[in-house]
């Protein structure tokens, strides 16, 4: 077992180049299993979650060749589904939430699928609705069993239908276009979510063939074909990631440049980020954080406290509302965070108040931040990361903290960000990875 050990309180420099997108490589290593053909992806980022996908889409009999360090080619030519029911099936698959994507592509090419209660991190409930009434309405007929929490899917005959959404769940959506795209007929999705990644496995499918007409909005037009072909996929670079990066700048003062960032696709994240007082510049394609020695968050226009939120896209991103709560503790000024998606994921701001910041915490969704202005650093201590996201605003918290700090249980940042140490070592960071015993 590992720990991050980091010494605070040292401004970064230079370059960094953001991973593959994580939410995007699950759900595009996915899609190969539409297609008999050969499927190449590049730009995969090396990370636990991803890595486990692409082994366990091996297990089920997926051809996978590994080209080089970010590029692997996958060929489902021969799936077992007998290894669906079986028990190393069931522990390998319930680790890792976002293989429950497998279930749509599945269905749509053998008209039968299984799955355990999938795993990933636990930042509150995360039901999974959406997906089996989009497969119930397809024609499959979804079975549940409470002793074993085991789902299948299973259809004689799917037909394609319009749908409304009851939510517009990312995954969610991709499972159901992914079983759409082979189902015979028309289907329409209505509240269907239109984040950039659902993009990227959209356009990606329509190059193998699907006819999906709607892309980028929540209005989705599907007509079903018999077969996909292979084909050629460029997996966007992590927003998530880059997000961080501008925050990391802004909480340690540092002058810092994001490459490769394909700023179109970032939506209203780096206007949210200036919401914050957090200067950054587009260079091209890339994003310049210069040092600041300090910065303010704007109030709304008749003065009141500023809220940032999440919603679905083209609305902020949850997944980056744990880098904002972290950045405000340095902030001038104040700032309600709104977490409206998980009621769990704020939960680690006693670790920051441990460090000296001043949190209310309002309730699960909701936490009031007073900034202090950087006229009082955080303090360094020791603290556990309880997810992915959590994970990443601690480091960031203790990269700025004054002393030392010790991040436990970095296998959940190590789960989305790759090698983030190393990285983080060429911008003159101070963190090494230590064993823990």
């Amino acid at each position: 077992m590992y720990c991050f050990e980091i010494e605070g309180g040292h401004k970064l420099s230079g370059e960094i180049t953001p991973q593959g997108a994580k939410n995007e490589a699950l759900q595009v290593i996915c899609a190969t299993l539409l297609s008999k053909e050969e499927i190449t992806i590049t730009n995969i980022p090396d990370i636990v979650d991803v890595n486990n996908l692409i082994n366990l889409l091996s297990d089920i009999g997926v051809v996978v060749n590994r080209i080089s360090k970010d590029k692997c080619s996958f060929k489902a030519e021969n799936i077992d589904l007998e290894y669906l029911q079986s028990k190393d099936f069931r522990k390998k698959a319930s680790s890792l939430r976002g293989s429950i994507m497998i279930m749509g592509p599945l269905l749509a090419r053998f008209g039968k699928a299984y799955f355990p209660k999938p795993g990933g991190d636990k930042i509150g409930r995360r039901r999974l609705d959406t997906h089996f009434i989009g497969f119930e309405k397809l024609g499959a007929k979804f079975h549940y069993n409470p002793h074993e929490i085991f789902y299948s899917v299973e259809a004689d005959q799917l037909k394609g239908c319009y749908m409304l959404l009851d939510e517009a769940s990312v995954t969610g959506t991709a499972n159901i276009v992914m079983a759409a795209v082979l189902t015979p007929g028309k289907t329409s999705i209505y509240n269907a979510a239109c984040e950039p990644y659902l993009q990227q496995l959209c356009k990606m499918m329509v190059s193998m063939g699907a006819k999906i007409d709607g892309i980028g909005s929540n209005l989705l037009h599907i007509e079903g074909v018999e077969t996909l072909a292979g084909c050629n996929h460029r997996i966007l670079p992590d927003m998530i990631e880059i997000g961080s990066f501008i925050g990391m700048a802004a909480m340690t003062g540092s002058e810092i440049t994001i490459k490769d960032t394909a700023y179109d696709e970032l939506g209203i994240i780096p206007d949210s980020f200036r919401r914050m007082g957090i200067k950054l510049e587009r260079r091209g394609d890339d994003i310049y954080i210069p040092e600041q020695d300090s910065y303010e968050i704007e109030t709304f226009i008749d003065g009141s406290i500023m809220t940032i939120a999440d919603a679905p896209w083209p609305g902020l991103t949850p997944d980056l509302l744990s880098v904002f709560l972290v950045i405000a503790t340095q902030a001038k000024g104040s700032v309600l965070i709104h977490q409206k998606m998980f009621e769990s994921r704020l939960f680690f701001v006693d670790k920051l108040i441990d460090m000296g910041a001043r949190i209310i915490l309002c309730d699960p969704h909701r936490a009031t931040v007073i900034g202090l202005n950087k006229e009082t650093m955080l303090r360094g201590t020791t603290l556990t990361s309880p997810d992915i996201r959590a994970g990443v605003a601690l480091l960031i918290a203790a990269l700025s903290a004054k002393g030392k700090s010790v991040i436990q249980n970095i296998n959940q940042i190590d789960r989305g960000y790759e090698n983030i140490d190393i990285r983080l070592q060429k911008l003159g960071a101070r963190i090494k990875r230590v064993n823990s015993k």
